[in-house]
């Protein structure tokens, strides 16, 4: 008994050990966290709109019925992250005409009219989520987070992170053209 605890040390060094080498594995990507979401239905949800801001607020029946997909983003204002994404997202809007839906999650309303007011606001609908429900319906694991919508309302691809970077950039961009949402050659 005392000699197979003697190597009880080793053994949780080892694992320890396993687990912090799949850590550094340059070909994980820690933006790829699984979903059941994609190919599924999204969420029931209906968020009321943030006060203050001129912007109806979302629903699961406004992501069914869209000429094309239509691209949910889940961002807070205390969220640097999300600032940093924001650019990329308008030049989405306005450069590509792709709709841009929002959930602002756990946010203040106050901070969120704020925050929209300084960066500029290129949703077309922003549902306020202050209780943080709808997100564990879109099962998010943190903001940002940014989801492709099929017309029929079917989640077709999640991008873990802020879309920021040459990379991020051009991967989100290939799966709008996947999805239909840009033409080929648009990435």
């Amino acid at each position: 008994m005392k000699r197979s605890l003697a190597f009880l040390p080793f053994v949780i060094a080892v694992i320890f050990g396993g687990f912090f080498l799949w850590g550094l594995n340059p070909e994980r990507d820690p933006n790829e966290v699984p979903t059941v979401l994609i190919s599924q239905p999204a969420p029931e949800f209906d968020l009321a709109p943030v006060p203050d801001i001129q912007t109806p607020g979302l629903s699961r029946d406004d992501l069914v019925g869209n000429p094309g997909p239509v691209v949910v983003n889940v961002f807070a204002s205390w969220c640097v992250p999300c600032r940093a994404e924001h650019a990329v997202l308008t030049s989405l809007v306005e450069r590509d005409r792709i709709v841009l839906f929002g959930i602002n999650y756990k946010d203040k309303p106050e901070d969120a009219a704020r925050w929209l007011a300084e960066m500029g606001n290129p949703y077309s609908r922003i549902g306020s989520d202050s209780s943080g429900r709808a997100g564990i319906e879109w099962g998010i694991s943190g903001v940002p987070e940014t989801f492709i919508v099929a017309p029929d309302g079917t989640v077709l691809f999640r991008y873990v992170g802020p879309v920021v970077g040459d990379t991020p950039v051009r991967k989100f961009r290939a799966a709008l053209v996947e999805a239909g949402a840009l033409p080929k050659g648009g990435a």
